[in-house]
């Protein structure tokens, strides 16, 4: 068991390693879906000792509950037709219902909007072929279809979808292209948190500096580009070279010098090819505000 869980409920290690919530975990445990030490355990109240192993099998997890629709979830639709939808997701919005959050995420305001997409894709989160994490903005493809689920769950996954995000990080790069190649999995101290891990799910980030400035403090912008979509990725692998997203908390990025009210990762490049066209697509998102001020604060640049 990681130090940082020691000591706390079953119950809440199970919902958080497996991201289903606290009543699921419940369920999971009362129908002996977890072991401790080997041993089948039906209290979720026990408290963990570190030094306790402890194994869940997913499998038995109760299916979850279908999200419902919330007209009151603000967010901005780029592009739409029969097919596809682009969203300009604001920070601080979840994608979709999960440990935590069980309602007004996106997947909640779309489903007010396009009532149609709730048998599109897995039951708790119709229509979702990728994510961005709670802090970070920008572009988001949503299917509307089952047919262009399928096809852009495929496209993701031979590396047909161009993500590229913008992203300022503490310090300077010694190369200005580079491609950060190294698995990612939950950290083995602390799973809230992902880490680059030999175990973990294999995971490719190209990234290019675009500009380097000395004041307030050495600072980089970066344009990166996704090969492979694992959880907090671009986070996980700068910070694992040493350069954490500025704002970043989770990650080793909070510095006084250059103060930033989230991680300043921003989603400002999409492209894809159209499920039934087969046209080439591409979408562009400005840096909100907050990020934008952010970066008009720094200074002496870097020839």
């Amino acid at each position: 068991m990681p130090a940082a869980l020691a000591g706390e409920r079953l119950d809440r290690i199970v919902s958080l390693v497996t991201e289903c919530s606290r009543s699921d975990a419940a369920v999971l445990i009362a129908v002996g879906g977890v072991q401790l030490d080997g041993v089948v355990q039906t209290i979720g109240k026990l408290r963990v000792k570190e030094t306790q192993v402890v194994l869940v099998d997913e499998a038995m997890l109760p299916v979850p509950e279908a999200p419902q629709a919330d007209a009151s979830v603000v967010f901005t639709v780029v592009y739409e037709d029969e097919q596809i939808i682009v969203v300009d997701k604001p920070a601080g919005l979840v994608v979709h219902p999960g440990a935590g959050n069980p309602d007004r995420t996106l997947v909640n305001g779309l489903l007010a909007r396009y009532p149609e997409i709730a048998d599109v894709g897995e039951t708790h989160r119709p229509g979702i072929v990728h994510r961005l994490d709670i802090g970070t903005t920008g572009l988001l493809v949503v299917a509307r279809t089952e047919r262009a689920y399928h096809f852009l769950v495929s496209a993701l996954s031979s590396r047909d979808v161009g993500r590229v995000y913008r992203a300022v990080v503490w310090g300077h790069l010694d190369n200005p292209v580079g491609v950060i190649d190294a698995p990612i999995g939950r950290d083995h101290r602390d799973p809230m948190r992902m880490s680059v891990v030999v175990d973990g799910k294999s995971a490719r980030t190209r990234y290019r500096v675009l500009h380097a400035y000395r004041t307030p403090a050495d600072v980089s912008v970066l344009e990166c580009r996704l090969e492979t979509g694992r959880t907090h990725q671009i986070r996980v692998h700068l910070s694992a070279i040493g350069h954490p997203v500025v704002g970043d908390g989770q990650y080793g990025g909070i510095r006084v010098a250059v103060p930033c009210p989230r991680p300043f990762l921003h989603a400002a490049g999409l492209e894809l090819v159209h499920p039934s066209t087969g046209e080439m697509l591409s979408f562009e998102s400005v840096l909100p505000a907050d990020l934008a001020a952010v970066e008009a604060s720094l200074s002496d640049p870097i020839a």
